[in-house]
């Protein structure tokens, strides 16, 4: 009778998930496990948003004010004029409601003026934009410019500028700019 000798451990070839991971150490284990559950992880294509495109502001001005009713439609809300942040976010904001109620200083004198000399408030937003902002004129109202996220707009029932905030414009810059974690 001829004898079966059982092979051992070390006769086996190095197959599997043992070893794979006798023969190359544990690093190599790592990166293929995480390979491995990586592999076929990629859900459908999400279409990322357009990056937000930031500007400068200090120095900068424009000419630029939206309809009041079509800054909403859009996602934008009545910016808060205070200053609420903490540590060094208080300076930005400081800038930030200073430069919209300087803004809103230099209208509210250019439509007293024109009040004064017509009689009258310029009865619409196309009326307000010629003949307050006067795009293009040498005597054009030049607003300070508001960070990415803000915008003026006209409010043709107060007849005044009123500066609107687009929260969904902040959010997806803090995250392109810190990540998902908000780190």
């Amino acid at each position: 009778m001829q004898s079966r000798a059982t092979p051992t451990a070390q006769a086996l070839p190095r197959t599997g998930v043992v070893g794979l991971m006798t023969a190359t150490g544990p690093a190599v284990w790592l990166v293929g496990g995480a390979m491995l559950l990586t592999a076929g992880c990629d859900g459908p294509a999400v279409q990322k948003a357009p990056a937000i495109k930031t500007r400068t502001t200090v120095g900068k001005t424009t000419q630029n004010v939206l309809q009041l009713s079509e800054a909403l439609k859009a996602g934008g809300v009545l910016a808060e004029m205070t200053a609420t942040g903490e540590g060094i976010d208080v300076y930005a904001d400081a800038y930030r409601t200073s430069v919209g109620k300087l803004a809103m200083i230099a209208v509210t004198q250019k439509m007293q003026l024109h009040n004064a000399e017509h009689g009258a408030d310029p009865a619409t937003y196309e009326d307000f934009m010629s003949q307050i902002i006067a795009s293009g004129k040498p005597d054009g109202l030049q607003l300070p410019m508001l960070p990415y996220y803000q915008e003026y707009a006209y409010d043709p029932i107060v007849k005044a500028i009123i500066v609107v905030e687009f929260p969904a414009k902040k959010e997806q810059r803090k995250k392109e700019t810190t990540g998902a974690s908000g780190l």
